[in-house]
């Protein structure tokens, strides 16, 4: 079975904006490249898990999320990052799905998909209902991005994970 790296999008992969839809919004985070091509060096499978209530209150269209997201991969494709899938949850918060975090419903789906070991993997994400998903589906390592509450370990950046995961 495989060991992955489960990866929240705003915040951790790009700068958080609130609702970022439009290539012109999205600013990758500093060090990012860097950073998953170690992660892959080193043998994790990048999923990326992300919440995208945009869609679900009308911010946003489910086409303007595949156009930054297909721009997104390709963007890391040319510097080297491979990812596995990207996840979305589409789902306002208030429709209680299984699949937005800190439900576990996108890894377990990948983890499924994927053969994917849950003890051997990771979650980075940066809020604490990212490190409840990782928990939820029984994921072996957390950290938490730009926080340092919630018990986790954290650090600063995608970049700073590197010194914490395995």
């Amino acid at each position: 079975m495989k060991k992955a790296l489960f990866l929240d999008r705003d915040g951790v992969i790009n700068e958080d904006k609130g609702y970022v839809s439009r290539v012109e919004d999205f600013t990758f985070c500093a060090g990012v490249f860097e950073a998953l091509r170690t992660f892959e060096a080193r043998g994790y499978l990048l999923v990326i898990v992300t919440n995208q209530s945009g869609i679900g209150r009308g911010y946003y269209t489910q086409e303007a999320y595949e156009t930054l997201t297909a721009w997104m991969l390709g963007e890391l494709q040319k510097n080297g990052v491979t990812i596995a899938k990207v996840y979305h949850c589409p789902h306002a918060p208030e429709e209680k799905c299984a699949c937005r975090k800190p439900e576990s419903g996108m890894l377990e789906a990948a983890i499924g998909e994927f053969g994917i070991d849950p003890a051997r993997s990771w979650i980075v994400g940066d809020k604490p209902s990212d490190m409840e998903a990782g928990k939820n589906a029984g994921l072996g390592g957390y950290v938490l991005i730009g926080q340092k509450s919630g018990g986790y370990p954290s650090a600063e950046s995608l970049y700073g994970a590197l010194g914490v995961i395995a």
